[in-house]
């Protein structure tokens, strides 16, 4: 017999950090693209698992000398590759016992509306009157705030009060009755978001609006966050800045987005913006303000569960003088000076 018990336990032994569940009424006055129940009309329960970003996958960026293991083990792979094997294999084990789940990770790309919220124009249309354009996108954040997961941020991340903002979030839709948990307003778990303002402060992009907010009411509880630019973020996560300049191909960063020229921020030192991994894990900003510096003012309030001996900032924080020659790394040999390299881009002569 499935109960809320077994399948939080189950979740966990399959990889999810932290589980909750939010009985479907909790999603009663939804917007119809990002209501769970247009996909199943007859779900009952939401269960919500947490998937921690390892805080060494981050290490990396915060020193400066590592940035593809957080795009590619703190992001894509997570969300692409290991996310989806724990909400699969759940839904299996609910299946087996004659209930329906869906299992849902990230699958955003084929949403019908876009990353402000509005329908795309000319995208795709209603089956029958009355109900969502494909594709559905439920709000992960939101449904693991309500499934007692944590509490939404100024930013608009969802805090858990194990890792703070590192966590990314899976979800399974279905039709079995399962206790739900507390949200976690009602328990007596600490606050954690305090206004602080780090995230907006250390947003290379300037995205988190630091005065415009937006407010909703999700079961019962008014929530609000900050009016996110979703351009300005698009542009920083691949580590991009704007600007005014005519730039050749040559010397762009990225190729034009939203019609603006891009050459590289400062906080990427990078001169091209780096291939993507796993699909869309490129994140070359590193999350710098609405990930790493909430995490470290959470880390220095003490309210974290996940606690570690060593503090996380250690260095004075990077930037990148695009405007100065470059410098060259230790021992640093270029492969445009070189006649010839071996497999392992050694010159002959070194040998």
């Amino acid at each position: 017999m499935l109960t809320a018990e077994s399948v939080k336990k189950l979740a966990r032994s399959l990889g999810a950090d932290a589980v909750g569940i939010g009985s479907i009424d909790r999603w009663d006055g939804a917007p119809i693209q990002m209501d769970p129940r247009q996909i199943m009309p007859e779900a009952k329960s939401v269960i919500g698992m947490a998937f921690r970003v390892m805080r060494g996958s981050m290490r990396g960026i915060e020193e400066g000398t590592y940035f593809s293991n957080y795009s590619a083990m703190g992001y894509g792979g997570i969300t692409y590759l290991y996310m989806p094997m724990t909400v699969i294999n759940l839904s299996k084990s609910i299946e087996d016992e004659g209930f329906e789940a869906v299992p849902m990770g990230h699958q955003s790309d084929w949403r019908a509306v876009d990353g402000e919220g509005y329908l795309r124009r000319g995208y795709s249309r209603p089956v029958r009157e009355g109900q969502a354009a494909p594709d559905i996108m439920v709000h992960l954040r939101i449904a693991g705030f309500l499934c007692g997961l944590g509490e939404i941020g100024y930013s608009k991340m969802l805090l858990t009060p194990e890792f703070g903002p590192r966590n990314r979030f899976g979800v399974i839709i279905t039709d079995v009755e399962l206790e739900p948990d507390p949200l976690y307003p009602d328990t007596d778990g600490p606050q954690l978001c305090n206004k602080c303002m780090a995230c907006v402060r250390d947003c290379p992009g300037g995205a988190i609006n630091d005065h415009k907010t937006v407010k909703v009411n999700l079961a019962g509880h008014e929530v609000e966050w900050a009016e996110i630019d979703c351009a300005a973020c698009d542009i920083a996560f691949r580590g991009g800045q704007v600007t005014d300049e005519e730039v050749t191909p040559q010397q762009a960063y990225n190729p034009p987005m939203y019609g603006k020229n891009i050459k590289p921020g400062s906080w990427s030192p990078f001169a091209k913006k780096p291939r993507n991994l796993y699909n869309t894990g490129q994140a070359v900003c590193g999350a710098r303000g609405c990930t790493r510096a909430c995490m470290i003012s959470l880390e220095q309030r003490g309210v974290l569960s996940n606690k570690f001996h060593q503090k996380f900032r250690r260095r004075p924080v990077w930037t990148v003088d695009w405007e100065k020659p470059p410098m060259d790394p230790p021992g640093a040999v270029y492969n445009d000076q070189c006649e010839e390299l071996d497999n392992l881009g050694r010159t002959k002569e070194a040998d």
